[in-house]
């Protein structure tokens, strides 16, 4: 509740629990009062609410599904309409709770809510509807959600900006800056007079979500520029698009800096191979994050990967060859696997292999010939359990939720194959 939310979050910052203590993409639902007049309500995606005497300014609006119940926690602080809504970016998390307020001000007579972006934002929503299928497969492999359906309707923008806006609401002043950081349409949005800034997903509790497999282009190095452009406006409160506040100038500054550090090693690291000629493989194998900072409380890659970081630096300067001349117009996988097994004597014997190279502990290696074992025979059900035992492994081992959530896709689609296979009255 109120008092306990921001002593959590200050035991988090100091490491006296650990971030699974407090996973930041769980939706908590409590809230605290954060500033004068300011309230943090905790949730999938966070959402923050200033009170001016013209009404409410929300930063961020919640995720359809909690959408409601953060409705009623703010509603729970205040009666206050809602006046302006503002986007930090157009993921879904993010921007579905203005037609709850909508809802309320017609039935109430108010006026209606302004909702204002970064001007990319109404091109992303319609790549959302365009793409709204492949967004549901790949969602429901990250998050394990296999009856998750991909939205098809938005609340676009009223207003739109480019660079930077100032937006005035009851005396109290917003400032609107746009930066590419994970996604071309990100706002951070600074309230000098209550030192507050908001950061979107800029910051998320979790090393940053720079290199999502499944996802469009993100910009590590904008964002480290963006970070340290806030970082030099002495905040007293940080509100975050995932996890909780963080409060005080010093941990602020610290946050902020440790966070573009990061991103400046894994992109500025990546380049300096990429410009002396090296493969993507070698590239992934040989940069690493330093163990100072991804072993910070607020850096720990618990959701993204900073391996996936790395890839997704190279797809921004170097396309999608990797340097390998046989993956430029490569044979079907399930030949090559064929073929594979074949010389090895058999899918049984990859198979096989792969379970001794799991139980060595290398996964990485085991999952390879799990994977050609599969192609090669798809319709043995001994494949498909041996493939599924090592993505289970591998699942156990990653603490990456994106890397777990497509392992563990893996693993239920095997099993559920070998069932099949085995019960052929299904």
């Amino acid at each position: 509740m109120p008092d306990n939310l921001l002593d959590i979050a200050d035991r988090l910052w100091r490491g006296e629990i650990g971030i699974e203590d407090r996973f930041p993409f769980a939706a908590g639902g409590e809230r605290a009062e954060v500033a004068d007049r300011t309230l943090f309500t905790a949730s999938f995606a966070n959402v923050s609410a200033f009170d001016t005497d013209e009404g409410l300014v929300l930063v961020d609006t919640g995720a359809v599904f909690v959408a409601r119940s953060v409705h009623e926690v703010i509603r729970s602080w205040t009666q206050r309409p809602l006046h302006t809504a503002i986007y930090s970016h157009g993921h879904v998390d993010h921007v579905f709770g203005v037609p709850v307020f909508e809802e309320e001000a017609r039935a109430r007579g108010w006026m209606m809510p302004r909702v204002v972006a970064h001007e990319a934002m109404p091109a992303r929503f319609d790549r959302y509807i365009l793409t709204a299928g492949f967004n549901a497969w790949i969602n429901r492999r990250q998050f394990g959600v296999d009856q998750l359906e991909w939205p098809t309707e938005y609340r676009y923008p009223d207003v739109t900006y480019r660079d930077t806006l100032t937006l005035d609401v009851g005396g109290e002043r917003f400032e609107l800056h746009h930066a590419r950081g994970e996604t071309d349409d990100h706002t951070w949005t600074w309230v000098p007079g209550r030192k507050v800034l908001c950061t979107g997903d800029f910051i998320i509790w979790a090393s940053p979500n720079a290199g999502n497999p499944q996802k469009v282009q993100r910009y590590p190095r904008d964002w480290a520029a963006a970070l340290r452009e806030m970082a030099s406006l002495g905040a007293e409160v940080l509100l975050p698009g995932h996890g909780l506040p963080i409060v005080g100038a010093d941990r602020i500054r610290v946050t902020l800096e440790d966070t573009a550090e990061l991103l400046s090693y894994l992109h500025d690291e990546t380049v300096g191979l990429m410009n002396e000629g090296v493969r993507l493989d070698e590239i992934l194998h040989t940069v690493r994050a330093p163990e100072h900072l991804i072993t910070r409380p607020y850096l720990r890659p618990v959701y993204d990967d900073p391996e996936f970081i790395v890839r997704n630096v190279w797809r921004l300067y170097g396309g999608w060859f990797d340097g390998n001349p046989a993956s430029l117009k490569p044979a079907p996988e399930a030949a090559l696997a064929r073929e594979l097994a074949t010389l090895a004597g058999g899918a049984r014997v990859l198979a096989e292999r792969a379970r001794a190279l799991a139980a060595a502990g290398d996964l990485r290696l085991a999952a390879h010939l799990a994977e050609m074992a599969s192609l090669a025979e798809p319709h043995d059900a001994e494949l498909h359990t041996a493939r599924a035992e090592v993505y289970e492994a591998r699942v156990a081992a990653e603490p990456a939720l994106m890397a777990k959530g497509i392992f563990g896709a893996a693993a239920r689609e095997s099993r559920a194959r070998a069932s099949e296979r085995e019960d052929p009255s299904r």
